[in-house]
């Protein structure tokens, strides 16, 4: 199974902890981690993932594998700005949306539109399809779940 986690490129330390616990059980719980591969969220949550045995993808903005976090084990040069997000979601069989801006939230629109399920920590607010989750645990037992009906 395939998670993207998705959140803005930078984030408070409270935030960078909940991003890294979520990869970390995306990790253990055997699942392929994706994020958009810069820093913020998407570095946390691939830290998390790695330092716990997992696969990391990370999928750039830019035309430099340089650019990804050193988290990332794949990444993938897209040269496509804001418009990889589709690549992030489609990548994926769940979505966790951690906190976040407009980016986030493109993402998230666009996870609901293709059918992707969508669990979101502390969140955009009010979204209707968005799964809330209290806990990274919460989280990914919620996406896995979601993913094995």
């Amino acid at each position: 199974m395939v998670i993207s986690v998705i959140g803005a490129g930078s984030c408070d330390k409270e935030i960078y902890g909940v991003a890294e616990e979520t990869g970390r059980l995306i990790a253990r719980n055997g699942c392929i981690l994706v994020t958009g591969g810069l820093g913020g969220v998407m570095e946390a949550a691939s830290r998390g993932a790695r330092e716990a045995g997992g696969i990391t993808v990370g999928i750039l903005p830019g035309f430099s594998k340089e650019d990804a976090n050193e988290y990332v084990q794949i990444p993938v040069v897209t040269g496509m700005s804001h418009a990889r997000n589709v690549i992030v979601v489609r990548s994926a069989d769940a979505v966790i949306a951690i906190a976040g801006e407009y980016g986030t939230l493109s993402e998230i629109a666009i996870a609901l539109k293709l059918g992707r399920p969508v669990v979101g920590i502390r969140t955009w607010e009010n979204i209707e399809g968005v799964i809330r989750a209290a806990s990274p645990a919460e989280a990914v037992q919620k996406a896995m779940a979601l993913v094995s009906r």
